[in-house]
């Protein structure tokens, strides 16, 4: 029972204990105290019991009993650290044990090797095992066997084999009521699913272990260690460490397996290399090396080398004993038949390469570069980053594009794998690398418009495809439901200045709920979208128009000038002191934003001369008299571009990429171009301009008051050709898919737009903070501007920053007085900036919105 029901099993044990059981009942019910406590509780207490267990046993004169025993108490010796007591427990269980008894003994000492990292035993006892549980027609403890096997085989990476086994297993446990093990049966699959690249799949079936978890009251560590593993490979570094540091504070709570913590401590090494701590790396690396030593786990100990390797160097501590260890580790895992080898040898080339050790650097990365030809996606972008190096280290820039290109389509189709646009986005930190090193070679041999062409290769690829639409799942639907209800509830009681905790926790809940089932959704796009043609560029931007992309090698901005049939290049400023000047731009902007700051403006318009100087260099000489589109990194997002002399009158656009610019040019309004005008509550103007523009629209649908929910919204934006929304807008750095308009019943949020089957031809968000993004992996950007581009957006008018509201309302005016007259939103809003007062409110309000895209 305490694998089906884990809680009735622990009471009916101690009722037994209660009642002066005889020696052999007393032995089980010790036995079964101890296996609870030992995969639930305290170690400690576990050991104690078991120990009393095999006592008792030894007096009921059972051999078979004591056998058992023995077999539990060395796994939980094992999982206690004391690995030689434990394997001698389970060698003593396997004499003593006989025919079906044996078998089950073989079993645990099976899962023991595992633990222990001893791959090849586990499968030679499991493999012993299985045919004599299978004759006895022992249904459970065979569905174990099989699953164990399963897993050794993913360990080794053959997927195939284990996914045969699971299989198996899970037509067994359909037939039981083992409930704990069915939910293991389900984290096994997410597993081998994750193996197979499929991370929806695992990141779903992971969550309903979860639940299955949650309803027995039983901890899950290995699922903790599992979605860790999941949630490095989807790009969410940072969420991955704080699971594994959560889990490890609950895991000492109890006094739990010291063997759960090294892996805990291995999950958690990886993850804050992964998210940019080297030091915090080095040092749950370096406790984890020490633990797995000291239990004997050469398998792990070795992969936990692999890690504090890599964290020392990523935190600068390159040098020939770093090599020679990376090296050693490589040849450690290739022996002992790991799939992390090749990361081993690439790490130890990459050091060597850096040391100007070109003869050990070869060796190494032609090593690694041999996964390059088969295994799950990530091994092999570790394959062609290694013959990527190696081509850089020839001196063959043909060879480092090609093996650049090879390595970013084999990210570009696990990537089209992902649904979710936030996954989407985060996946392509793992090519930041590649893209950098075909950056660097075309800046060397295939000048500019090469270049351009790496540049574009991988800025903004999350865009390149509607993300798979939200399924109809009424469990997420009423979650977004409720959620807005709850979100609504607490704004209006922070309004009144009432406490809000048990909202604000309600809200966070919901909010993870909504999340998890989101990124349970499978791409559907073939392939990674349509490739970047300058020739298409250059016809499209003709001679008036010019695109400025800018791209940024080893931190200093290079500036890609196109237009006029041709590609020019210049060198900027320095992307951190960029990025320091923008900081101090927007602060302006806020200050300005307020009455009586008129003394602010000549500070802020010197910030914006040496924004210019910065990001554009001596190309602001060369940008001619026509409309300007810009095209900055993800980092540079917040820049005010019309607060930059050379750009302030002129017709303006900012666009996430070039190819994201001629989707828009090239994207036809819908027919019929239906207006829709929004207004939301709490307005400091009452969102005054909504009832003028209703005027001068005529037909318009007017959604206000209670008119204004969010059901309602999203019905009439769906296909419109044009919407005005005026209502409050949150930007959430911690989940920029949450950033949020108000709606009379709660927020509309960016999940909520991913619903549309076609966003609005142009969207106009009169608010503050709706142009501001996340920036995450290689060059992505997430927001409400970015969920709308890859929808049937063409063009977007949206805020960077707080502004004055009273100030918005005759820009708004003057911007549609400008569309109506037939002109685009880049020129309606250049002139409507022109037409507002010269003080500092309305000016500092002008250079606050930004035209997106090309409508």
């Amino acid at each position: 029972m305490v694998f089906a029901a884990p809680g009735e099993a622990l009471a009916r044990a101690e009722a037994v204990l209660g009642d002066r059981p005889p020696p052999l009942h007393a032995s089980v019910a010790h036995q079964v105290i101890g296996i609870w406590q030992r995969d639930f509780g305290d170690m400690r207490l576990a050991l104690a019991h078991l120990r009393r267990a095999r006592t008792w046993a030894a007096r009921a004169d059972s051999a078979e009993r004591e056998a058992d025993v023995l077999a539990t108490l060395g796994v939980a010796l094992v999982h206690a650290g004391r690995t030689r007591q434990g394997m001698d427990a389970l060698g003593r269980g396997v004499e003593r044990g006989t025919g079906h008894t044996r078998a089950r003994v073989l079993f645990r000492r099976a899962y023991s090797w595992w633990v222990l990292g001893h791959h090849k035993e586990a499968l030679e006892d499991v493999r012993r095992a299985i045919p004599v549980l299978r004759q006895a027609d022992d249904v459970i403890w065979t569905a174990r066997a099989l699953t164990l096997r399963a897993t050794v085989h993913l360990a080794l990476g053959s997927v195939e084999r284990a996914n045969a086994d699971f299989t198996a297993a899970e037509a067994l446990w359909d037939t039981t009521g083992q409930e704990h093990d069915k939910a293991d049966a389900v984290e096994s699959r997410g597993l081998a699913a994750f193996r197979a690249g499929d991370v929806p799949a695992a990141l779903r079936l992971l969550d309903e272990a979860e639940e299955r978890y949650a309803k027995l009251g039983t901890p899950t560590f290995m699922l903790d260690i599992r979605r860790c593993e999941v949630l490095m490979a989807a790009g969410l570094a940072a969420e991955a460490l704080a699971e594994a540091d959560a889990a490890l504070r609950a895991l000492d709570g109890i006094g739990g397996q010291s063997t759960r913590k090294a892996e805990l401590l291995l999950a958690a090494a990886r993850a804050a290399r992964l998210a940019g701590e080297p030091q915090t790396a080095i040092a749950r690396a370096a406790l984890a090396v020490r633990l797995f030593a000291g239990q004997r786990r050469t398998w792990w100990e070795t992969h936990a080398r692999l890690v504090l390797i890599g964290a020392r160097h990523a935190a600068g501590r390159g040098s020939g004993r770093l090599v020679a260890d990376a090296a050693t580790v490589a040849e450690k895992l290739a022996a002992l038949g790991a799939p992390a080898a090749p990361e081993a040898s690439l790490l130890a080339g990459r050091i060597a390469l850096e040391l100007g050790w070109t003869a050990d650097a070869e060796r190494h990365l032609a090593v690694a570069a041999r996964s390059r030809r088969g295994g799950p996606p990530l091994a092999r972008m570790t394959g062609w980053a290694a013959q990527a190096l190696r081509a850089q280290a020839a001196g063959s820039a043909r060879g480092v594009l090609e093996a650049c290109r090879r390595g970013l389509d084999v990210l570009d189709d696990h990537r089209m794998t992902l649904g979710a646009s936030e996954l989407r986005a985060r996946a392509t930190a793992q090519g930041a690398e590649l893209a950098a090193l075909a950056q660097r070679a075309s800046l060397v041999s295939g000048g500019p418009r090469r270049l351009l062409v790496w540049s574009e290769r991988w800025r903004a690829t999350a865009l390149s495809a509607p993300p798979a639409r939200p399924p109809a799942d009424p469990a997420l639907l009423s979650g977004m439901t409720a959620y807005r209800e709850i979100a609504a509830r607490a704004e209006e009681a922070r309004m009144e200045g009432r406490p809000v905790p048990a909202l604000e926790r309600e809200q966070r809940r919901l909010e993870r709920e909504i999340r998890s089932r989101t990124l349970h959704m499978r791409g559907e796009a073939p392939g990674g979208g349509d490739r970047f043609d300058v020739g298409r560029l250059l016809a499209r931007l003709g001679n008036e128009t010019s695109l400025v992309e800018l791209a940024v090698l080893d931190g200093r901005v290079q500036v890609l000038l196109c237009g006029r049939g041709r590609v020019r290049r210049f060198e900027a400023g320095l992307l951190a002191a960029a990025e320091t000047e923008a900081e101090h731009v927007q602060a302006g902007l806020r200050r300005l934003a307020h009455p009586g700051a008129q003394a602010r403006l000549p500070v802020v318009e010197a910030a914006g001369r040496r924004l210019e100087e910065l990001l554009l260099g001596p190309a602001a000489a060369h940008l001619g008299d026509g409309p300007v589109v810009i095209v900055p990194p993800g980092r540079l997002h917040r820049v005010p571009w019309a607060l930059l002399p050379s750009l302030r009158e002129r017709v303006l656009s900012v666009s996430p990429s070039a190819s994201s610019w001629l989707r828009a040019k090239e994207t036809a309004p819908p027919p019929g171009g239906r207006q829709v005008l929004v207004r939301g509550p709490g307005l400091a103007t009452g969102g005054a301009e909504v009832p003028e523009l209703a005027g001068r629209y005529g037909g318009a649908t007017v959604l206000e008051h209670d008119d204004a929910t969010v059901p309602r919204v999203l019905r009439e934006l769906d296909g419109a050709g044009l919407a005005h929304i005026a209502a409050h807008g949150a930007f959430r750095a911690d989940g920029p898919l949450f950033s949020s308009l108000r709606m009379a019943d709660g927020p509309l949020i960016v999940h909520d737009f991913e619903r549309l089957d076609r966003s609005p031809y142009r969207i106009i968000l009169s608010c503050c903070d709706t142009a501001r993004f996340a920036a995450v992996g290689a060059d992505e950007l997430l927001g409400l501007v970015t969920a709308l581009l890859p929808l049937g957006t063409a063009g977007v008018v949206a805020c960077s920053a707080p502004v004055n509201d009273a100030a918005v309302v005759p820009l708004m005016v003057a911007l549609h007085m400008g569309l109506g007259a037939g002109l685009s939103l880049a020129e309606a809003l250049r002139d409507a900036r022109a037409a507002l007062p010269g003080d500092a409110v309305h000016r500092a309000t002008g250079w606050a919105f930004s035209a997106f895209g090309a409508a």
